[in-house]
C-alpha cells in the first residue's frame, strides 16, 4: 500500500473521452500495434492493427482493424490481402514479413461507422488507407523496370 500524500475527488478530475465512435471521415493516424492472431475457428489468421489518431481532429482516439491474410473463405482472404497491400503502399512499404514492420507507419485512414448488430455496439471500421498527402506512396520504379531501362535517359531509349 502506498500513501498518495493527497486526497483526490473524482468530481475535481477531468473526465476521459467517451467510447462513442469517432465521426466518419479521414484521419491521420500512426500504427502503434500490429499482431498476428488466430481466427476464433482456428482455421485462419489475421493481422490486428491499432491506429492512434493524430489529426486533424480526435487526437488520441484509437481505431482497430483486422486484416484477413489466411482464411478458408477465398473471398475473405482476397479482400484482406488487398487491404494489406493498400496499407503497405500507404505507409511506403514494398514488402512485409513481420507485423513489427507495420508499427510506426503513418497514413490517412478512411473511417466509417459500423452499426450495432445485436452482439456488438456501434463502432468504427477502417475502410481505406492512403499515404499522407492523399495519394498512395510511390513504389520504387526500379522494382518494376529492368536495370537498363532505368539507367538510360528518356531521350536515349
Amino acid at each position: 500500500m502506498a500513501n498518495l500524500n493527497e486526497t483526490y475527488n473524482a468530481s475535481d478530475l477531468p473526465e476521459s473521452s467517451s467510447f462513442d465512435p469517432v465521426p466518419a471521415g479521414t484521419y491521420t493516424a500512426v500504427i502503434t500495434e500490429a499482431e498476428l492472431k488466430q481466427t476464433k475457428a482456428g482455421t485462419g489468421q489475421y493481422i490486428k492493427t491499432r491506429y492512434d489518431i493524430i489529426g486533424p481532429t480526435h487526437q488520441g482516439r484509437v481505431i482497430y482493424s483486422n486484416l484477413n491474410i489466411r482464411n478458408p473463405n477465398p473471398k475473405a482472404e482476397e479482400i484482406g490481402r488487398q487491404q494489406l497491400g493498400e496499407l503497405m503502399r500507404a505507409i511506403g512499404l514494398s514488402s512485409v514479413s513481420d507485423t513489427d514492420q507495420l508499427i510506426g507507419g503513418n497514413c490517412q485512414i478512411k473511417v466509417s461507422i459500423k452499426p450495432a448488430d445485436g452482439q456488438y455496439d456501434v463502432s468504427n471500421e477502417v475502410k481505406g488507407w492512403k499515404a499522407i498527402g492523399g495519394s498512395s506512396a510511390p513504389v520504387p520504379a526500379a522494382a518494376d523496370k529492368p536495370a537498363e531501362a532505368v539507367s538510360k535517359a528518356p531521350w536515349a531509349r
